[in-house]
Order: C-alpha cells, then structure tokens, then sequence
C-alpha cells in the first residue's frame, strides 16, 4: 500500500507484530493462488486423452502441501482454521472435504508406501509343484481426477478471496500505525529495496 503517487524505489523495514502478522497473510494468499494455479494446470493435463501421469502427480502434490501449509498456525497465529473454510460458502461437505485433503497429502507426502503402486511379491510353481522363480507384480492407484481437482481449486479461490479482505483490513492498521512514527524513528529503520513490478 501506498499513499504515494509514484512508486517507492525502496523503503524502510518493519518489524512490529502487525506487520509480521501481514507478512503471514501475504505469504498464506500466495499459498492459495500456487494451488488454484496447479489445480488449473491439472484440469488441462486431465482434459488430455493420456495425461502424463508424473506431471499430474507433481501438481497434485504440490497444489496439497500448498493448502496445508496455509492451515499452520504459526507464531502469530494467522493460519486459516476450519471455521475459515466453513465460512467460504462452498457448497457442499466443505469441511469433511478439508479434511480429507489433509488425508491424502499426508498420504502422499508421508505416507509409508508407494502413493502411485502397490506392490505383490509371489513364486512361480515348476510343474513339480517346486518353486521356479520369484514374480513381482504392481497394481497403479488412479490419478487424481477432474471433479476432485477443480472442487480443490474452488476452495483455494474462496479461502483467497477471505483472505485478501484480511489482507486489506490488516495493511490499513499497519499503515496507521507507521504513520505515527517520526521521519526521524522511519529513518532509523532499516532500509529494503523494493523490486520494480513487471509490465504486464
């Protein structure tokens, strides 16, 4: 935010609590667009009539940890909570929905076998009825599918609208609060340069 009319070419670093807890925020809400985003490249590679099986993982596991790590409490407390995600307005079993995204990251990430196969070990049997060799066979889990992908990236998109009004109500009180500070308390921070934005 700022209240100027050309764009700063550096700043001065806050450290207060409201400003690290926008910091939080900002980090959470761009969580959120990295999940809508994989969601939006899976519905593509899904809509293909042989979908590349490791691209569609990686995307899947990425758009998971992304959600999750939105929901981590973290020392200033701004992770999103169940109560956030009821209150997007989702139709639907929205929570039961929630949690079971947790349940399949944790599988995916953590889980103690192969998310993508399993895997049968037998022996072969001689005529004899005597062993004749070891066989291994693999069954494949399905990939993620459309309806599962696109009901994840409505979510992202409602929890990210949530909180970019969190994010708007929390910049104004930390503006507020710098505001009250003296150039000479501003000039005793430390500096940070601040990135030009791309043309889009």
């Amino acid at each position: 935010m700022s209240h100027s009319t050309t764009a700063p070419s550096s700043a001065r670093l806050l450290t207060t609590p409201g400003a690290l807890g926008l910091g939080d925020l900002v980090a959470i809400f761009d969580d959120l667009q990295f999940t809508l985003k994989c969601c939006e490249r899976l519905v593509a590679e899904l809509a293909h009539p042989r979908p590349d099986p490791v691209l569609v993982e990686s995307l899947w596991v990425s758009a998971l940890n992304s959600y999750a790590r939105c929901f981590r409490p973290g020392d200033r407390g701004m992770g999103l909570t169940v109560a956030d995600v009821e209150a997007t307005g989702v139709p639907g079993e929205v929570t039961e929905w929630h949690e079971l995204l947790g349940r399949i990251r944790d599988f995916s990430l953590d889980g103690p076998v192969n998310p993508r196969e399993t895997y049968s070990v037998g022996v072969s049997q001689a005529e004899g009825g005597e062993a004749a060799g070891i066989v291994i066979t693999s069954a494949v889990r399905p990939l993620v599918d459309d309806v599962t992908v696109r009901q994840t990236g409505r979510l992202a998109f409602e929890l990210s609208r949530l909180v970019d009004e969190r994010i708007k109500d929390h910049q104004q009180k930390v503006f507020e609060a710098a505001s009250r500070m003296t150039p000479q308390q501003l000039t005793a921070l430390p500096a940070i340069e601040v990135a030009a934005e791309p043309s889009q």
